[in-house]
């Protein structure tokens, strides 16, 4: 399978005991040491592909934000800092390379090792640590550029992916699923929050309610969503901070639900998955769910 990662990732620098750090790299790194994956190097994203979900006027507004030194807030947890433009449109480039390398068939599976995450930046907003929306433009390279007819995303980070219903809201070829803790930031994610065309589906789940919740709700809810829409690929919103040690939320997952979660998933749109960071804040556990998570996409992927 491929790993696309790049160096610049590390330039998008966060101020000081921010949660979104650079650190996070190299626990990403540590969870991929020893695995049988091809590195590559995350292009720059093709604007063309940003303004799918983007607007020209919020590239532009992005792009002029970023600081010549120090940091630009531009909410209050959302940061710029030089080199952070650069990181954003290597994300999505990455996304969407992955993607052209799992739908011409070279691989079944992939992973996009980036910085800044994605699925919080909404239309012409940037929030929640994210500027561009990653996962979203990636499914809309499949379906715009490809000619896919119907694609699926599953965001399992634990706060709701707004940005990513946001952008995909009027989009009646992409299924977007979203499990998340509720209540929690961002606030959004309720059932009823439908999309467009029915294409949304929101599953809260209670803080300290674990992995056995999880794997039934997907069994009951999700899995059956996901074989009736019938994707021809399918995208992850790969977030590990439902992690039991992670600071920032309580749905008390172990590495081992991610390691389940990911083999179900691979059971979709014949094995041809493509999954990109998004959160997951403690080094340790985030180093132990990434290995759990890209382990089974390199086994299901040979």
């Amino acid at each position: 399978m491929l790993v696309f990662t790049h160096e610049a990732f590390r330039h998008h620098v966060t101020p000081p005991g921010h949660a979104e750090r650079v650190d996070r790299l190299a626990a990403v790194e540590r969870g991929l040491a020893g695995l049988a994956v091809e590195l590559r190097e995350c292009p720059m994203a093709d604007e063309a592909d940003v303004l799918r979900c983007h607007p020209a006027r919020y590239v532009e507004r992005i792009r002029g934000a970023e600081p010549a030194e120090g940091w630009a807030q531009l909410d209050p947890d959302t940061f710029m800092s030089p080199g952070s433009y650069e990181a954003a449109m290597r994300a999505v480039g990455g996304m969407c390379a992955a993607v052209d390398a799992v739908v011409s068939g070279a691989v079944k599976t992939a992973f996009v090792a980036g910085r800044p995450p994605g699925h919080h930046a909404e239309r012409e907003t940037a929030m929640g640590f994210c500027l561009f929306g990653t996962v979203a433009i990636g499914a809309k390279r499949a379906l715009d550029h490809h000619g896919l007819g119907r694609v699926a995303i599953v965001d399992f980070d634990v706060h709701h992916g707004n940005g990513t219903q946001d952008l995909l809201w009027d989009e009646g070829r992409c299924l977007f699923v979203s499990s998340h803790q509720m209540p929690l930031y961002p606030g959004t994610g309720r059932p009823d929050e439908r999309g467009a065309h029915g294409q949304v589906l929101n599953v809260p789940l209670r803080e300290g309610s674990g992995g056995a919740a999880m794997r039934d709700v997907y069994e009951r809810v999700v899995f059956p969503m996901l074989k009736a829409w019938g994707p021809e690929l399918l995208l992850i919103s790969a977030g590990f901070d439902a992690h039991a040690d992670d600071p920032l939320a309580g749905l008390e997952w172990q590495a081992e639900d991610y390691a389940w979660l990911t083999d179900r998933l691979c059971d979709f749109a014949g094995g041809r998955v493509v999954s990109t960071l998004e959160g997951g804040y403690d080094l340790d556990a985030l180093a132990a769910s990434v290995a759990a998570h890209v382990g089974v996409l390199e086994e299901r992927g040979r």
